[in-house]
């Protein structure tokens, strides 16, 4: 790397640090993963920012690398949180609900895969809104400080993007 590259990439680093961090701290709800998600978000940011083709699309670039990156690490983590042994997770299902079968729980398992690629279908800063409120239950003020955008804005997004999924679960599925 030149060193007048590594001088942008500095700058470009001390400019978005900040928001980027509060972002992936508001979602991941722990310091640490957030300093690692943002270590991995600039490494991927270093890697390929020659695959850039416009520039004035950087920040957008690097909140969607950000966001990939924490919803990776979350469903990581909430996986090896929940883990249970399999005595375990039969015990809990029988007493959460004895007329559940293993046919139930996969077809609702089957049911949220799809729901979470209807929304990663949708507009990046729409399924965004939808995952930092529904799956990291934060409320839309923390949203509006974690995207860097007004509370209006936040509420907007949020609106179109459930109009736009209750009409594509409501479509037939042509897969």
């Amino acid at each position: 790397m030149v060193t007048g590259d590594s001088d942008a990439f500095a700058e470009l680093y001390a400019a978005t640090y900040q928001r980027l961090y509060h972002f992936a701290y508001h979602y991941l709800k722990d310091e640490y993963l957030a300093q690692d998600a943002l270590q991995e978000t600039y490494i991927l940011v270093l890697k390929n920012i020659h695959s850039l083709k416009n520039p004035e699309l950087f920040i957008s670039w690097l909140n969607q690398i950000c966001f990939r990156i924490c919803f990776n690490m979350q469903k990581k983590n909430t996986k090896h949180k929940t883990e249970l042994s399999d005595y375990e997770a039969s015990a809990a299902s029988q007493e959460a609900d004895p007329y559940d079968n293993p046919e139930n729980q996969a077809i609702r398992i089957d049911e949220k895969e799809y729901l979470i690629r209807q929304v990663l279908n949708l507009p990046f800063t729409e399924s965004q809104v939808i995952f930092l409120k529904y799956y990291q239950n934060m409320k839309l003020e923390d949203i509006a400080l974690a995207v860097n955008e007004n509370l209006s804005t936040v509420k907007t997004r949020l609106y179109r993007s459930l109009k736009k999924l209750r009409i594509n679960l409501e479509a037939p599925d042509t897969n």
